[in-house]
């Protein structure tokens, strides 16, 4: 059922890439996230009137929510080179010493999805990270022995979509640490306002908001929602983003006024049709909407749940009030009460 080109999904596509320039590079340019942002904005400033790296600093939250783009922002409010990986790519222990053994001092160092980082690369990492030095083992058998390289004082930067999956230990190397928020509708509306701008195409007011309706709280799908109503603007309309367009749009790419996909619908209504509203254990779901657990629990359930359709109990996944309204079904409670007044009745 997944499918990798949904538009609402908030994990990178290549065409995200492509608008690079919607991402912001100044703190001051970022918005949302005003805790992270005010506090991170003290300790840019403090540490760059001392001449200092910052402190080691940990980023956690759902895909889409500006991870990258703070990292990207922290090093350039810090006048510094940033140096970016993924956990998966740093294969063998010699992938991160070649990174660290090249940094310039203060450098800031990203690894996204850090949750995923090989043991013995984590292991080098804690005294990289606390000592500023590399363990590096020279020679095999009884001849080996072990030698630190010294490396310049850096930054790193982790990010993870899977605080629970990072060992106790890393996470307290790390000096500070940020979690964030999906973010409001407000919120949305204001970037797809300052893209629009920077992407040269007109929108209205309530277009704005309506798009940030069905956004997911995400800005990455917020964008993305705002470049498909660039092209139906374009085509079907008079090169300007109205709510009109934006409804036609919407109902064109499948998408609903709470930003569910027909994928995100069929799962509600599997559990509706199939199992009674619920409880349903995840591997049961998964294998009734004929998807994988992972995917499943990775790609669908967070946003339903944060919209308040799905409930996870100790018994399984249960479908809410609010899901059965937003199908325009009876609840199952509703619907035996119904029954049961029908039974009563005299023939």
């Amino acid at each position: 059922m997944y499918n990798n080109d949904s538009i609402v999904r908030p994990e990178m596509r290549l065409d995200d890439e492509r608008d690079r320039a919607l991402r912001p590079q100044l703190l001051s340019d970022f918005q949302g996230q005003e805790q992270i942002r005010t506090n991170l904005s003290v300790f840019i400033q403090a540490a760059r009137e001392r001449g200092e790296s910052l402190d080691h600093l940990f980023l956690i939250g759902p895909p889409g929510l500006g991870k990258t783009t703070l990292a990207q922002i922290t090093a350039h409010e810090l006048g510094v080179d940033f140096k970016v990986t993924s956990a998966p790519a740093l294969d063998k222990p010699k992938d991160l010493a070649g990174i660290l053994t090249t940094v310039t001092e203060r450098t800031v160092f990203f690894i996204d999805e850090i949750h995923r980082l090989k043991p013995a690369i984590e292991e080098m990492l804690y005294i990289a990270m606390e000592d500023y030095e590399l363990d590096w083992i020279i020679g095999q058998g009884p001849s080996a022995r072990t030698v630190r390289i010294p490396i310049p004082p850096f930054t790193l930067i982790g990010a993870t979509t899977r605080a629970g999956m990072v060992s106790s230990p890393l996470i307290s190397r790390f000096g500070i640490v940020q979690r964030f928020a999906f973010y409001t509708d407000e919120e949305l509306a204001s970037i797809i306002r300052r893209s629009a701008s920077i992407l040269e195409i007109p929108v209205d007011q309530d277009a704005a908001l309506a798009l940030a309706r069905c956004s997911r709280g995400t800005p990455r799908v917020a964008n993305r929602l705002l470049r498909r109503m660039r092209d139906f603007a374009q085509i079907a309309g008079k090169g300007v983003i109205t709510s009109a367009i934006v409804a036609h749009g919407l109902e064109r790419l499948e998408i609903d006024s709470l930003g569910l996909e027909r994928y995100d619908r069929e799962i509600l209504q599997s559990i509706i049709s199939n199992y009674g509203g619920g409880p349903v254990g995840a591997e049961t779901l998964a294998i009734s909407v004929g998807e994988a657990l992972d995917t499943l629990e990775d790609y669908y359930e967070p946003y339903l749940i944060q919209a308040g359709l799905i409930q996870r109990t100790p018994r399984g996944r249960m479908v809410t009030e609010r899901a059965y309204a937003h199908l325009g079904l009876p609840h199952i409670a509703q619907q035996r009460e119904s029954d049961d007044e029908n039974q009563r009745l005299p023939f």
